[in-house]
């Protein structure tokens, strides 16, 4: 699901000077740890954790997977700690890139 970002994002939403790093750190079956960077209006999807995050979100797998879905609520996946974030406001700011599906 995460490396289907580079498809996802609307590039054209994204500031020219805007580079932001996020790191998604999600375990169990369909998991592993990637990195997003935007940069320059695009974006780059790669398999491990490189250069200094902006905002860190850390899940299971399938909760990731439930929430992207609608499956979960992003509010319950928060308040039970089933996803975790450092920064909300950039993850918030990152959510707004998306294109609508």
């Amino acid at each position: 699901m995460i490396k289907s970002f580079e498809k996802r994002i609307a590039t054209d939403e994204i500031d020219e000077n805007e580079e932001k790093v996020f790191h998604f750190i999600l375990s169990g079956d369909g998991g592993g740890d990637f990195t997003v960077l935007l940069k320059n209006k695009k974006v780059k999807v790669t398999e491990g954790l490189k250069g200094d995050a902006d905002c860190e979100i850390k899940a299971k797998a399938k909760d990731y997977e439930a929430l992207e879905n609608g499956d979960l609520s992003p509010q319950w996946a928060f308040i039970t700690g089933k996803i975790k974030v450092s920064d909300v406001s950039e993850l918030l700011k990152f959510k707004s890139h998306f294109k609508k599906l």
